[in-house]
C-alpha cells in the first residue's frame, strides 16, 4: 500500500453522513491502482504498462471522480477530499491532456493559432488603423499649416536632419543614398526602436487602454508630420514609397499589438459578469498570441527597413513590394479557414 495513502486513510474524520471506514475500505483499492499508474505514467513508463492497465485507466479516473464527490458531500476528513481531489486532477491530464512536440506547438501557431487570434481582434485592429490614419492626416495638415509643428512632434535627433529646414536635395538624398557599410546597424536599431513600440502599445494595454490609444495616435502623427516635410519639397510621393516597403508590415504590426493591448484594456474596464483578473486573463489569451506573432512582422520589418529599403531604390518597386507584404499578411490572417475536427 502506497504509504501517503496510508497515512491519509487512517487520518481521522470529521462527523460524516456515511460510514467513513467502510467507504475508505471499499475504495481504498482503486484509488491505489490508480495512483500506481499514474506515477509510472508520469516517470516515462507508458510503454511498459499492460493492456489491462490501459484499458482499466479511465474507470479507475471516474470510480475516484466519484469517490470525491461523495467524500464533499459527505463531509469526510478535508485531508481525504484533498488526495483525491489531487488525485483527479493527474488522471484527467494523464487521459486528455494533448501530448504535442514543440515543433508541432509551432506549426499550429503558424498555421492556425496566430491567424484566429488576429481574427478575434478585428474590432479593435479597425480602431487602431483608423487612429493611425487619422493621427497621421492630422499630423501632415498641422505642419502644413505650421512647420514649427514638426519639432513639437518629432524630436530633432529621430530626425536626423529631415525636418521643414532641409533642402530638397538633401531631402532627396536621404530617400536614394546607399548605405552599405551600416545596413547591419542599421536594421538592428530600427528592428529594436520598432519593437518597444509594439511592446508598449501591448504592455500599457491594462492601464484601461489609455496609454495604448495616445502612443498610436503619436505613432501617426510622426508618420504625417514625416511625410509633410517631404511632401512640401515635391518629394511627397518618393517618401510614401521609402516608406512603403517597410511601414506596411511595421505599422500593421504596430496596429495589432495595440489592439491586442487594447483587448486587455477593455477587458479590465469593462469586465462584465467577470472579476476585472478573470477577464483580463481570458482577453490575455489571445493578445498575448498576437503579440507573439506581431515580433516575427517586425523582423521582418526589421529586414525590409535596414537591408531592402536600403539597397531597393526604385520607387515603382518599393511601392511593389510594400502593398505586396499588405497582400499578403492581409491574405494570411483574414483568408477563411476550415473548422476544425
Amino acid at each position: 500500500m502506497n504509504p501517503n495513502a496510508s497515512a491519509l486513510l487512517d487520518a481521522a474524520p470529521g462527523p460524516p453522513l456515511v460510514n467513513a471506514s467502510r467507504f475508505r475500505a471499499a475504495h481504498a483499492g482503486d484509488w491505489e491502482r490508480l495512483d500506481d499508474i499514474l506515477k509510472r505514467i508520469e516517470k516515462g513508463s507508458l510503454g511498459r504498462l499492460s493492456d489491462e492497465e490501459l484499458l482499466a485507466l479511465p474507470g479507475l479516473y471516474r470510480t475516484t471522480l466519484s469517490s470525491l464527490s461523495v467524500a464533499r458531500d459527505t463531509s469526510l476528513d478535508r485531508a481525504l477530499v484533498a488526495y483525491l481531489e489531487q488525485l483527479s486532477t493527474r488522471a484527467y491530464f494523464q487521459i486528455y491532456g494533448v501530448r504535442t512536440s514543440p515543433w508541432r506547438q509551432l506549426a499550429h501557431f503558424f498555421v492556425r493559432g496566430w491567424a484566429e487570434a488576429v481574427q478575434s481582434l478585428w474590432k479593435e485592429t479597425l480602431v487602431t488603423v483608423f487612429l493611425t490614419l487619422a493621427s497621421a492626416t492630422v499630423g501632415y495638415l498641422l505642419v502644413a499649416s505650421d512647420p514649427s509643428w514638426f519639432y513639437g512632434i518629432i524630436p530633432q535627433a529621430m530626425a536626423g536632419g529631415r525636418d521643414p529646414t532641409a533642402t530638397a536635395a538633401a531631402l532627396r538624398e536621404t530617400l536614394y543614398a546607399r548605405h552599405d557599410d551600416f545596413l547591419g546597424t542599421f536594421a538592428a536599431f530600427l528592428f529594436t526602436h520598432n519593437s518597444q513600440i509594439a511592446i508598449f502599445s501591448f504592455a500599457l494595454g491594462f492601464a484601461f487602454a489609455v496609454p495604448t490609444v495616445l502612443l498610436v495616435v503619436y505613432n501617426g502623427l510622426s508618420v504625417g508630420a514625416f511625410v509633410e516635410v517631404f511632401a512640401a519639397k515635391g518629394l511627397g510621393w518618393n517618401a510614401v514609397g521609402w516608406l512603403c516597403i517597410h511601414g506596411t508590415t511595421e505599422l500593421f504590426a504596430i496596429c495589432l499589438s495595440a489592439a491586442a493591448g487594447m483587448r486587455i484594456g477593455l477587458a479590465i474596464a469593462f469586465p462584465g459578469r467577470e472579476t476585472r483578473t478573470d477577464a483580463a486573463v481570458r482577453a490575455g489569451r489571445s493578445a498575448a498570441l498576437v503579440m507573439a506573432g506581431t515580433i516575427v512582422m517586425l523582423s521582418v520589418a526589421g529586414l525590409l527597413e535596414g537591408i531592402g529599403r536600403q539597397t531597393i531604390t526604385d520607387d515603382t518597386s518599393r511601392y511593389a513590394i510594400g502593398l505586396a507584404m499588405l497582400a499578403g499578411w492581409c491574405l494570411y490572417f483574414y483568408l477563411p479557414r476550415r473548422a476544425r475536427g
